[in-house]
């Protein structure tokens, strides 16, 4: 039997300490029970099919899941040579080797396969010009931000890193029962 959203019903919402959110499916709130919610800063969500009920249910708790991060390698290159500059300290004379370096991209120093330092390249020339980026096969001077002791041979990685959004994985199909409700029909379990 179903009763309409009461006060009770929203008190219970902002006591459960979730996301704030209170579900009716093929009910309307009480007056007195859309004020405490608006009050206590309930959100209540109103639905007449319960598979748009699960479905926002669905969505509110994907959204409570931290974002994956997937790094991408977007450039390699190495240090053939160490230039020490008055004005920006040492600058790694590189030849690009895989990808493109692009200044202001996060990267990372290597030495011998270990990471030494991470941070960002700082600054990007070509011969004597100030450039954005620079594609495999090329030369180039890169300064890392905060960073002086570069040394020939070691290797500059530069990489991006993305954001994925989590899904809940699907629900396993079933049999029997189940089927009937997958498919639309609402079935009543008999004991």
């Amino acid at each position: 039997m179903a009763s309409a959203f009461s006060r009770a019903a929203v008190i219970s919402s902002r006591t459960a300490q979730s996301i704030s959110r209170a579900v009716c499916s093929n009910v309307r709130p009480e007056s007195k029970a859309t004020a405490a919610a608006k009050r206590e800063g309930v959100e209540v969500r109103l639905y007449t099919v319960i598979y748009e009920a699960i479905n926002g249910i669905r969505s509110a708790m994907e959204g409570l899941l931290a974002p994956l991060l997937r790094e991408t390698i977007t450039g390699r290159a190495e240090v053939r040579q160490v230039f020490s500059i008055p004005a920006v300290g040492a600058v790694a004379g590189c030849f690009v080797t895989e990808g493109e370096i692009v200044r202001g991209s996060a990267a990372r120093l290597l030495r011998d396969h270990v990471v030494v330092h991470q941070g960002q390249i700082d600054n990007l020339r070509r011969f004597k010009d100030d450039v954005r980026q620079v594609a495999s096969g090329y030369e180039c001077g890169v300064a890392l931000e905060n960073y002086r002791d570069i040394k020939a041979g070691d290797v500059i990685e530069t990489y991006a890193i993305e954001r994925v959004v989590r899904h809940l994985a699907a629900a396993p199909a079933r049999s029997g029962h189940g089927a009937a409700v997958e498919s639309g029909l609402a079935a009543r379990r008999v004991a």
